[in-house]
């Protein structure tokens, strides 16, 4: 992680990062463009997550059926995706195969094909994917806790989008949306791996600075107003298992309270692995019979999102007795100053799932993309720092301010049996 990075911005204002990292023949490029579900209005939801799917259906230099094989047989992978703040596409390839990686986003950065009958299909599929998606719990309890949550921000909409959307999404919308976002100067290029600076920045121009410069896009602003007082709600469905979600709204990446929130989630839920089993949440839920499983996450975001907090309900106890038990933990935080000798247990947790999930090429690649969406690339060098420097009168101060009943959304799921 202490390997300097170089930054440039492009004449045509595309910001490009390069990494060095000399540790094995492998280079991981992605292209970050700003945009997401937040940014699509009432009647254009998942509109940023189809667009992302026809880009793979090529361009007239590649064409879709020769994109696959061509990385493949090179020995690469590749992969895109689509999150509320923006939309990602990768390629981890042998070192000198990388030029492929770079021609192709390239080419598709602009000459992308949105043919007719390539758009049909595509509807077909995302519809399939999210009707498929409707039979599980987890993904109607956890929709309906961003429609709970976000009654203004467009954060209350699934990134798939809404069925209605799916049904009337054209062509001309899709292609719009594309030549709308899909210009350098909304786009960051993140390069890490075995290459030397020099020459890749002089290709790298060489393919990207020529294409022209769009209008900046406006992005949606319409920011959440705080809520006023719990809201709770029920969902039914397929199954056999309860399933309990809370939500407390929670800050953006930026705000200085996100890192001391980061080390509360590690005291409640531990971290994956053995310690996740001597977690507050775990000996409280868990340990005492009330439920099966239990576990937190929050997500690094442009705008204020939610910490969650899912419990898998024991089948002979009531959600009600989970939802106290949980109370219950959230209240000695707040009332009693956690010892330092867990704080510092709980610091190192973070510290381990952080490097762990920023370890490899691929993923320091992403890093570098992903920091330069919400804020800078310092947010990701300085954050072990950060955690480092969190005090117990810290946790408990967030916990105070952001675990609050009023700042709260508790959704259940009641399973119906097999048939719903």
């Amino acid at each position: 992680m202490a390997n300097p990075i170089t930054q440039v911005t492009l004449k045509n204002g595309m910001k490009v990062m390069l990494k060095e990292i000399h540790t094995a023949p492998i280079i991981s490029s992605w292209v970050w463009y700003r945009v997401g579900s937040r940014d699509e209005p009432t009647g254009k939801t998942g509109i940023s997550h189809w667009t992302e799917h026809m880009q793979f259906k090529g361009t007239k230099k590649f064409p879709a059926n020769m994109l696959d094989k061509a990385i493949s047989r090179e020995g690469g992978r590749w992969n895109a995706s689509t999150s509320h703040d923006s939309t990602r596409y990768y390629e981890t390839m042998p070192a000198d195969k990388i030029d492929l990686a770079l021609r192709l986003e390239a080419d598709r950065m602009t000459n992308s094909i949105f043919n007719a009958k390539e758009v049909a299909s595509e509807r077909t599929v995302i519809i399939s994917e999210r009707e498929g998606s409707e039979n599980e719990p987890m993904f109607r309890l956890s929709e309906a806790m961003q429609n709970y949550a976000f009654r203004v921000h467009p954060y209350h909409h699934e990134i798939i989008g809404d069925m209605a959307d799916l049904r009337t999404i054209t062509r001309d919308d899709l292609y719009s949306h594309y030549r709308t976002y899909y210009v350098p100067n909304n786009a960051v290029l993140a390069i890490a791996g075995d290459f030397e600076t020099k020459p890749m920045l002089k290709r790298v121009r060489e393919l990207f600075e020529r294409i022209p410069k769009g209008p900046i896009p406006t992005r949606l602003a319409r920011p959440e107003p705080q809520q006023k007082g719990e809201l709770r709600f029920s969902v039914e469905g397929p199954g056999e298992t309860t399933f309990i979600q809370l939500a407390y709204h929670f800050p953006n990446a930026t705000d200085p309270d996100y890192i001391p929130l980061q080390v509360l989630d590690s005291l409640l839920n531990g971290a994956s692995g053995l310690s996740y089993k001597t977690s507050r949440l775990y000996r409280a839920l868990v340990d005492k019979g009330h439920a099966v499983d239990a576990s937190g996450w929050s997500e690094a975001s442009i705008d204020p999102s939610l910490y969650r907090i899912t419990i898998t309900v024991h089948p002979n106890r009531q959600p009600e007795d989970a939802i106290a038990a949980l109370d219950g933990e959230i209240k000695k935080l707040q009332d009693e100053l956690v010892h330092n000798d867990e704080i510092k247990r709980a610091v190192k947790q973070a510290r381990a799932v952080f490097a762990y999930g920023s370890e490899n090429i691929t993923h320091q690649a992403f890093w570098m993309g992903y920091t330069a969406v919400f804020s800078t690339y310092d947010w990701f060098t300085t954050y072990l720092n950060k955690l480092a420097k969190v005090t117990p009168k810290d946790v408990q101060r967030v916990a105070q301010k952001y675990l609050q009943s009023s700042n709260r959304v508790i959704g259940t799921y009641i399973p119906k049996g097999k048939g719903g």
